[in-house]
């Protein structure tokens, strides 16, 4: 516990650490301001300036690459900092800000069309700004902190086509969801402070080893609640049901970046209370997540199996139960953590690198279809070979790598990864629930890739594709064919300690 005498309350602060999300911040602060400015004519600039804010922000990651920087730190018996630049954060911002910059690139067109440009940017940078934030949070204040300020733009986005009712449903329901997750998580992070009298995670590892009895109810209270609200954060069943509403009302380009960078920052949470913060209780978290996790890849899989290929929006749909499908998967190698003394984490982060560039780039070609097809239909798809032969191709890569096929050769590897580290941990129930689910998920990814290929009905149409959508569907297919040629780059965060 820490007192005035163990410790000196002069933090220092590196500002080299601190830079990725301060740069986003400030950058949103500025388009906010400069599209009071700027005539209408000109706010396309606002767009370019967000995306150059991004690659600036990711280009501030390559002077942290050793992933040794902590900063607003109390030396204490063990050293409590609140802020910490190691590879696990590193990798979780690449992703994080890599997936912001896709989205922007998608909604470039977006905002010159359909949504105001200024708020759009500001909230799209400050939701991505907390994003990043939080996989450096290490103390649960600035840990929520960062996971509101994520959050609460992400309501506001979801809503912001202006007279459209169903945006403004799925603004309603992904706020109702996202506030009730978090009034569940503070009144669990009370308590365990109450318990112990840290926040910093660190200090808590330790604390909750030796927790006196009459308060050892109230610790273990405020575990298990502080779990109950990032599971609401992650889609994990059935915390889930915002999701295909949220996914449909939105924007496509805030679906895709809710499907990646909005799951990141929950998984990223979770790995911290419970790895970090709560190992003395795995007894608890283990098994609870172990079957949170079959029960949602089964929920999610079987619902994305059942989607009607000519209902309204059944291609966002089915992505978007295909997310919650995906979430049970990452959530395995969190749950075998408490099993086993390897760490299983990097597990985790393989997956979720691999899931980031496939997902986005099969949103990217979804938003595309859309601008022919505004209802969005799996049927739509229907003979894009015909009128756009790499697109479907791409597309078709794309959803063999979710499925875990090749030539999709890291989706297949982030698969294994994740089944392994159920059998490691001894969790044999929980790795066939895994397989049987990936034999469902075979199932729709192949039928709407099958439909990719068939005769068109009628004669094809063509468009000519925004260049900036057409940029994103490039450098996720890139990314895609290079983690297949080279899936040891993301597979090798499963064998090393991000910690």
């Amino acid at each position: 516990m820490l007192h005035a005498a163990d410790a000196s309350l002069v933090q220092s602060v590196d500002w080299l650490a601190i830079a990725p999300p301060v740069l986003l911040a400030v950058v949103g602060v500025a388009v906010l301001v400069a599209d009071l400015f700027l005539p209408a004519s000109r706010r396309q600039l606002l767009g370019w300036t967000s995306i150059a804010g991004l690659v600036a922000s990711i280009a501030l990651l390559v002077p942290l690459r050793k992933g040794d920087r902590s900063t607003f730190c109390l030396t204490t018996d063990v050293q409590a900092c609140s802020y910490t630049a190691d590879r696990f954060t590193l990798v979780i911002q690449l992703l994080v800000l890599g997936g912001a910059l896709l989205t922007a690139l998608l909604s470039v067109t977006e905002t010159k069309e359909r949504l105001p440009a200024g708020e759009y940017w500001f909230l799209l940078l400050s939701s991505a700004a907390g994003a990043a934030l939080l996989p450096a949070s290490r103390d649960l204040a600035t840990l929520v902190v960062a996971l509101e300020v994520a959050s609460l733009p992400a309501f506001a986005l979801v809503g912001l086509r202006r007279g459209d009712r169903m945006s403004s449903e799925a603004a309603l329901k992904f706020f109702l969801s996202s506030v009730t997750a978090t009034a569940v998580t503070l009144l669990g992070v009370s308590f365990v402070y109450a318990a112990t009298g840290t926040l910093h995670l660190t200090e808590l590892a330790h604390l909750l080893d030796d927790v006196p009895a009459q308060l050892d109810v109230l610790a273990q209270t405020g575990v298990v609640l502080t779990l109950v609200g990032f599971a609401f954060k992650t889609a994990a069943v059935p915390f889930h049901f915002w999701v295909p509403d949220t996914y449909v009302g939105a924007p496509l380009p805030i679906a895709a970046y809710l499907s990646v960078v909005g799951k990141a920052v929950g998984f990223t949470g979770l790995i911290l209370v419970t790895v970090v913060a709560f190992p003395t209780y795995a007894d608890v978290w283990g098994p609870a997540l172990a079957v949170l996790a079959a029960l949602t890849m089964t929920v999610g899989n079987v619902a994305a199996a059942r989607q009607a290929a000519d209902r309204p929006w059944s291609a966002v749909r089915l992505l978007a139960w295909s997310s919650v499908a995906q979430a049970g998967y990452l959530l395995v190698p969190i749950a075998s953590a408490a099993y086993s003394s390897d760490d299983q984490i990097g597990a985790t982060v393989a997956y979720a690198l691999m899931y980031a560039v496939v997902n986005l780039g099969a949103f990217a070609v979804v938003a595309l279809v859309g601008r022919t097809h505004p209802q969005n239909r799996i049927a739509d798809y229907r003979g894009l070979y015909a009128s756009r032969p790499v697109t479907a191709l791409v597309l078709g890569f794309f959803l063999l790598n979710l499925a875990g096929l090749p030539p999709g050769i890291i989706g297949l590897f982030a698969k294994v990864t994740v089944f392994s580290s159920a059998v490691d941990a001894g969790l044999g129930w929980l790795a066939v629930v895994m397989g049987v689910n990936v034999v469902i998920g075979l199932y729709y990814y192949l039928r709407w890739t099958a439909v990719l290929f068939r005769a068109p009905e009628g004669e094809p149409v063509r468009h000519r594709a925004p260049a900036p959508v057409t940029v994103a569907i490039v450098l996720t297919a890139v990314a895609g064919v290079v983690l297949s040629g080279y899936p040891q780059f993301a597979l090798r965060f499963a064998a090393t300690s991000l910690f």
